[in-house]
């Protein structure tokens, strides 16, 4: 395997990892959001400290917030061994188009065909990028 083959699949690894552990992050934030409720209500109910009670007693929040961990600091890894210029765009534009899917599969969001079109524009501007 050739140096530059080599370097294109590493590169292409570090982002893939930054683009999986930050989507699955953002699903399960968003779900134990949705699941906790509106925050607003339960201070009016319950105070500040319910609130933040409700939060950090939910366990999906926090293997979501583990995995936007895991996505930080894959990003420090990939920073030291690429280039910013790609490294960023990259995963943070097929970041948006993963959560475009994963919103639409495991929330049941509608996704309407703006969004479909948005998501494909990302995917043409990370081709280009890469070249």
């Amino acid at each position: 395997m050739s140096p530059l083959h080599h370097s294109v699949l590493a590169n292409a690894a570090m982002i893939a990892s930054i683009v999986v552990a930050a989507t699955i992050g953002d699903v399960l934030i968003a779900s134990a959001m949705r699941q906790i409720g509106d925050l607003d209500e339960i201070k009016a109910e319950s105070g500040l400290l319910g609130a933040i009670k409700a939060v950090v007693t939910n366990t999906r929040f926090f293997v979501g917030v583990a995995a936007m961990s895991v996505s930080f600091f894959s990003l420090l890894f990939a920073l030291s061994h690429a280039d910013l210029s790609l490294v960023a765009p990259a995963s943070a534009s097929l970041t948006v188009v993963t959560n475009t899917i994963a919103g639409k599969l495991f929330l049941k969001e509608n996704v309407d065909k703006r969004r479909w079109l948005a998501a494909l524009c990302v995917c043409v501007g990370v081709i280009l990028l890469a070249r």
